[in-house]
């Protein structure tokens, strides 16, 4: 995300990039042409695209904020002031606003 639109400038606004539909229907052309041994793997494989896929855009940017998080070590309160911080530390580009609403979908989301 960063580098998209500028690296000085603040953004209030998250893109969000659904390819997991493109992604299940090659497996699943794959899993068509597969062989008895790949067939587990790739069945596997399909049911978890298929799943990605069914997410809502809220339930997504909730998971790309508890992976932020994460990347930067944050351990505490998702909820918390401390979340926000970090999650604007790990995205220097991101607003305050876009900070707190894409917490607000990881609180009303929890994996």
């Amino acid at each position: 995300m960063t580098g998209f639109l500028g690296r000085n400038t603040k953004h209030d606004v998250v893109l969000l990039v659904r390819d997991a539909d493109t992604i299940a229907a090659a497996l699943r052309e794959a899993l068509a042409e597969a062989s008895p041994e790949e067939r587990p793997g790739l069945e596997r494989a399909v049911a978890l695209a298929e799943a990605t896929a069914g997410a809502t855009e809220a339930q997504l940017r909730a998971r790309w904020v508890r992976s932020r998080l994460s990347a930067v070590g944050f351990t505490g309160d998702i909820a918390s002031v401390a979340a926000v911080k970090a999650l604007r530390q790990a995205e220097r580009t991101l607003s305050l606003l876009a900070a707190v609403q894409l917490q607000k979908d990881a609180v009303a989301h929890p994996e």
